[in-house]
């Protein structure tokens, strides 16, 4: 049984006790799984689910940051008389190998306003982004880099 079945067994199986079918007793069941996994774990594939989901609750707050500023300056940008934007194209380099991988960064590129992935190189080592607001185009890639992408390599491997 895989860690994450077996932690979502537990969570069900603490709403049963407590009697409390909602959200908020399913995530305080699958809490209490984790630890409970977590204290319990003897093999590799459990220490791997717990760092997979450490890294998922470390990118999800992440992404919210990055869409509220995002729609910030683009709503400031639409609202102001004085246009702020320097639009084009950055060639970002990709150290993402699967396709899974890639699609989750294209997609959370295009899900941030302001920005939007275009295209994927044959070779798949190159993603192209439009983006709206471009001062720096290297500073873009290295954010792009350095945010989206080093997250989503921790969560997939």
């Amino acid at each position: 049984m895989t860690a994450f079945l077996a932690n979502i067994l537990l969570a069900l199986a603490w709403m049963a006790l407590t009697d409390s079918f909602h959200a908020g007793g399913f995530a305080t069941g699958f809490l209490f799984g984790f630890f409970v996994i977590w204290i319990g774990r003897r093999d590799r594939h459990t220490a791997s689910y717990h760092r997979r989901l450490l890294a998922i609750a470390a990118f999800i707050p992440y992404f919210i940051k990055e869409m509220v500023v995002a729609n910030l300056r683009v709503a400031y940008d639409v609202l102001t008389p004085r246009d702020h934007m320097k639009p084009g194209i950055v060639a970002v380099p990709l150290d993402l190998e699967t396709d899974l991988q890639i699609t989750l960064l294209a997609t959370c590129i295009t899900l941030t306003p302001g920005t939007l992935s275009l295209l994927v190189s044959e070779d798949r080592q190159t993603l192209y982004v439009h983006a709206m607001y471009i001062d720096d185009p290297q500073l873009l890639v290295q954010e792009i880099k350095q945010g989206f992408e080093q997250r989503i390599r921790e969560i997939v491997q």
